[in-house]
């Protein structure tokens, strides 16, 4: 089991994106839905260093705040994906 976290804003099509992979891949993740204003993302940009989301946070890869949606589904397949594996 991972410790995957990810930082979402409902109705956001690049955190739909990176919750599309995580389901394909079976893993289990913690959600953290953040506010619609980005004045008020104080939890995504203390992790991250940015109000941006998704942020992935991977404490068992040393990943603390990973953002840019392709940048973290390539970063799923290749961690937990048959890449991984191989």
């Amino acid at each position: 089991m991972s410790n995957l976290e990810l930082y979402e804003l409902e109705g956001c099509p690049y955190c739909a994106k990176v919750k599309t992979k995580l389901d394909e891949l079976d893993l289990e993740y913690e959600s953290h839905m953040v506010p619609r204003s980005h004045d008020e993302r104080t939890e995504v940009e203390e992790v991250s260093g940015q109000t941006g989301v998704p942020v992935l946070v991977d404490p068992d890869h040393g990943v603390d705040g990973m953002s840019e949606s392709d940048d973290i589904v390539e970063y799923l397949e290749t961690t937990y994906g048959q890449e991984a594996s191989a």
